[in-house]
């Protein structure tokens, strides 16, 4: 039975219908909040069709790209605030930092993934300028932010001034129905592999992975898989270089699996190569060691907090460091210890845990 006291207001105007990285999050920690009393802003095709929603325009979601990001911070400023009053709110809840500004009427709790581009900005980015100038009125404004890592909480605290006191970092779940060990598995490849997860940016630090598979002492003995979205401006860069160190055939550029071929490869990959120069949580880490494959990651950002000792760290800058712990992770007595050490990991990260965190986060404000 819902708590009929202060009512909730739900910011849910991101979301997508094939959800990825903030829907995401959005829909496992919703559950949790259901209890409370709440209305949720959302499109009519999203969440659920119950009386606690109130419709608003889908064109404010990611699937309408800088556009759509657009006019949701201008409904955000302009109709977001008569919405909060109209449906009597005590408090809004913001799963990414975007808040009415300069109304003291609006009382928030907002989340802050991560302060990545301000740490690597892009010229005439409209993200980077959205981090520099928009993010640090929402968080001085908002009443406690929420964030996935004690390395974004920091970041938050540098960047912007804000006092740790007003941030409380709540680490995320996987999926570990999906991500798990499977036996008996058709060989996927002829070679073992090293695999990375994620996009073709340049904070991802691709360059830097494939120019340390050239150097792996075994390099003409394995393959290196990169599965992730390209980038038309960045990935012609990556292709060069593999063919420049001689190593094409054996760098396979994959675009994003579903889920079930995904965990088929992470299951026979001899590691997850995952050295980014940053990360604001670090989701293939724990996806990775769920299905027994062995890590290296940085040893910079939340990366070591997600990967305890339970990986390879290695310094993200150091080309002969990640080949060297390509060198070590393929030995039995070391990749034994890291894989019983990660199973053991990754019972410490569940979305239950999070979405319990979250709503007694949000209660306190309420």
């Amino acid at each position: 039975m819902k708590n009929q006291g202060s009512k909730l207001i739900l910011n849910f105007s991101m979301l997508i219908e094939k959800p990825t990285g903030i829907s995401n999050y959005i829909n496992h920690i919703f559950p949790y909040l259901k209890d409370l009393n709440y209305i949720s802003l959302a499109n009519e095709i999203l969440i659920n069709n119950s009386q606690s929603n109130y419709h608003i325009s889908h064109q404010f979601s990611p699937d309408y790209g800088s556009k759509g990001h657009f006019l949701r911070l201008l409904w955000t400023q302009f109709s977001l605030p008569s919405m909060y009053k109209k449906l009597a709110g005590n408090l809004l809840f913001s799963p990414v930092p975007e808040v009415p500004l300069f109304t003291s009427k609006c009382s928030a709790v907002v989340m802050v993934h991560d302060l990545i581009p301000l740490r690597f900005p892009q010229r005439k980015s409209a993200l980077s300028a959205y981090f520099r100038y928009y993010v640090p009125l929402v968080c001085n404004q908002a009443k406690h932010i929420l964030c996935n890592s004690q390395s974004t909480a920091d970041d938050i605290v540098n960047f912007y001034g804000v006092s740790a006191k007003k941030i409380t970092p709540i680490y995320l779940g996987f999926d570990s129905a999906t991500f798990k060990v499977i036996n008996g598995l058709k060989k996927m490849s002829q070679k073992p592999y090293f695999i990375y997860l994620g996009r073709h940016d340049p904070h991802k630090n691709l360059l830097n992975i494939i120019s340390a598979f050239a150097n792996f002492k075994y390099c003409k003995d394995y393959e290196l898989w990169l599965v992730g979205g390209k980038d038309e401006r960045y990935t012609p860069l990556l292709k060069q270089l593999a063919h420049d160190l001689g190593i094409v055939e054996q760098v396979k550029f994959l675009n994003y699996l579903d889920r079930q071929d995904l965990v088929r490869v992470l299951n026979q990959a001899e590691a997850l190569v995952f050295p980014t120069f940053w990360e604001g949580f670090g989701f293939p880490v724990l996806e990775a060691m769920a299905c027994g494959t062995p890590v290296i990651t940085s040893n910079v950002s939340s990366l070591p907090e997600v990967a305890g000792d339970c990986a390879l760290l290695v310094n993200p800058y150091d080309v002969d460091d990640i080949a060297g712990a390509m060198v070590e992770v393929i030995k039995e007595n070391v990749r034994s210890p890291l894989i019983e050490a990660g199973l053991a990991r990754v019972k410490q990260f569940s979305w239950d845990k999070t979405g319990k965190e979250t709503l007694e986060v949000i209660k306190q404000f309420l």
